[in-house]
């Protein structure tokens, strides 16, 4: 069991990635908080982390990503109910306005770096004076193919995961040393709740831009996250991991 008595938080964990990340973390015996601004989709997360792991600790606390005060309860909330703080995954994402740069909207910009960047640097901010008191920690921030190159029509998404894995490396310079290391996992498209939605062609697009073939799944992603989170990759520390399907090398 990879994290045996770390306590988790997960931002974003109402469905998809961090949903699957959180049945990942605690199956490899992790204390985990499921957070999410979704609360329905939250506390299914937490039946199915407790279907799939009988006997798991695990709790939902309701956090909107873009509000710091909202970080420092999720953070509060941990530690109050399982007594520190090792391990986060901030994964709370959204997509945003689709438009080019000369029509996107200011408000639109301003939500997805609200969300998207400034809720992973509020997230961060929380997290790791609390890791410290434990001792160390891990935190894994969920980036995005779209953090190494572009694409069009969403501009604030590429500038805001882009901005991800540059905070990821400032912080992990700065920590490392005082035993927390931070990371950052790039996904390629994902089959989620959020690419339900799509028309069969434009799907069919997507996967035919990953060589393997097929669009990736959450429990991919996951695996991955649950390692860099775990003793295992002890000395990964400001990297960048693509799980994309060979999207970046195409």
């Amino acid at each position: 069991m990879l994290l045996k008595d770390k306590s988790a938080i997960v931002t974003g964990a109402a469905s998809g990635i961090g949903r699957a990340v959180a049945i990942a973390y605690a199956r490899e015996g992790a204390r985990v908080i499921v957070s999410d601004i979704a609360e329905e989709g939250g506390q299914e997360t937490v039946r199915l982390v407790q279907r799939a792991t009988p006997g798991a600790q695990v709790a939902f606390v309701r956090a909107d990503a873009s509000k710091p005060a909202d970080h420092e309860a999720l953070v509060q909330a941990a530690v109050d109910r399982f007594g520190a703080l090792h391990v986060a995954c901030n994964n709370a994402g959204i997509g945003g306005e689709l438009n080019f740069v000369g029509d996107l909207s200011v408000a639109g910009w301003q939500q997805v770096i609200d969300v998207n960047l400034s809720g992973v640097f509020y997230a961060m901010r929380a997290q790791i004076p609390r890791m410290l008191e434990a001792g160390g920690g891990t935190i894994v921030n969920m980036a995005s193919i779209l953090a190494q190159v572009g694409t069009k029509g969403a501009a604030g998404y590429v500038a805001a995961k882009h901005g991800i894995v540059g905070l990821t490396q400032a912080a992990a310079l700065e920590y490392a040393a005082q035993g927390i290391r931070v990371n950052a996992v790039g996904p390629g498209y994902i089959d989620t709740p959020l690419l339900e939605s799509i028309p069969p062609k434009t799907r069919a697009g997507l996967v035919a831009l990953h060589p393997i073939g097929r669009l990736g799944r959450s429990e991919e992603v996951a695996d991955l996250v649950a390692w860099l989170s775990s003793a295992q990759a002890s000395f990964v520390a400001g990297a960048y991991y693509p799980v994309d399907g060979g999207y970046l090398a195409s």
